[in-house]
């Protein structure tokens, strides 16, 4: 089986950027450079055939180069508890076409769609049950921003669990066009 996700990785200045607000939250388990990404459609495991043809029908995604910039910064909950501390991502509008015509090709793969609303974000850590108040974090992030940067091609990615968190490995890169 092979854990699938389609993602876009922001250039290394932005990461650098994201690396030095992590801190002062005891407990969360922060992203490190490699794990810093913008989902664009989780897919999750699926058997080597369907991998396959996910590839194929990635290449046929037709999308310009997009222009973003990191905007402010929140929070996931899960049953009132944070899980999650995220870095926003603008303008939603483009992220969200592009998470649209994938989300089409992987429909047409056999995949059910998604059922979740799209919000573009870069997950900064992760929470666990004990972990402490991110007010303070949120408090002293809320600022958080960027000037636009450019991403002209998305990855498929293959997400591996582990003690530590989860590793990501590229599979495929796709380009960003018309």
């Amino acid at each position: 089986m092979h854990r699938l996700f389609v993602g876009l990785r922001p250039p290394h200045s932005i990461r650098e950027q994201l690396l030095a607000t992590m801190g002062g939250v005891p407990g969360a388990r922060w992203q490190s450079d490699e794990q810093l990404h913008i989902t664009l459609r989780f897919i999750g495991e699926v058997e080597r055939p369907l991998a396959e043809d996910i590839a194929i029908a990635l290449g046929n995604v037709r999308f310009p180069p997009l222009e973003v910039a990191l905007a402010g910064v929140g929070q996931f909950d899960s049953r009132g508890r944070p899980n999650a501390l995220w870095a926003g991502v603008r303008p939603h509008e483009a992220l969200a076409g592009l998470h649209h015509k994938i989300d089409q090709a992987l429909v047409r793969c056999g995949l059910p769609p998604e059922g979740r609303a799209y919000l573009p974000h870069i997950t900064l850590a992760r929470m666990n049950a004990a972990a402490a108040a991110t007010s303070g974090f949120l408090e002293a992030q809320a600022g958080l921003a960027s000037a636009l940067f450019a991403l002209d091609h998305f990855l498929l990615f293959e997400s591996h669990l582990g003690r530590e968190g989860a590793t990501y490995d590229a599979v495929e890169r796709y380009p960003l066009r018309a």
